[in-house]
């Protein structure tokens, strides 16, 4: 087969999932869903997911459990501390990851 039509075949493939998923919300909740319960599990949901699918990648994207676990302590204590989230928070961690490198390099 082609390059360029399995290519194509697979971007449209990619459209229709994406189209399917964006849509079914639609089509199962007509009216203005009313239950406070339904509202905030589905407030938390895009949340709960982000982190389902970032976490686990975290302690394995140094190389080393322990800088990857630093990083993540110090982004979490920043966090904690109301700091803004893309500027210092991921800053701090860069910086004790970075940090906790060069020590274990020196050990």
């Amino acid at each position: 087969m082609d390059k360029t039509l399995y290519s194509l075949i697979l971007v449209a493939v990619m459209a229709i999932v994406t189209y399917i998923i964006r849509v079914t919300p639609f089509v199962f909740f007509r009216k203005k869903i009313k239950s406070r319960f339904i509202k905030s599990f589905l407030y938390y949901v895009p949340y709960a997911v982000l982190i389902a699918m970032t976490f686990p990648t975290v302690f394995s994207v140094t190389g080393n459990a322990i800088t990857s676990i630093v990083g993540t302590v110090v982004a979490i204590v920043s966090a904690l501390n109301k700091k803004t989230m893309m500027v210092v928070v991921a800053l701090l961690a860069v910086i004790a990851v970075l940090l906790s490198e060069g020590i274990l390099y020196i050990i």
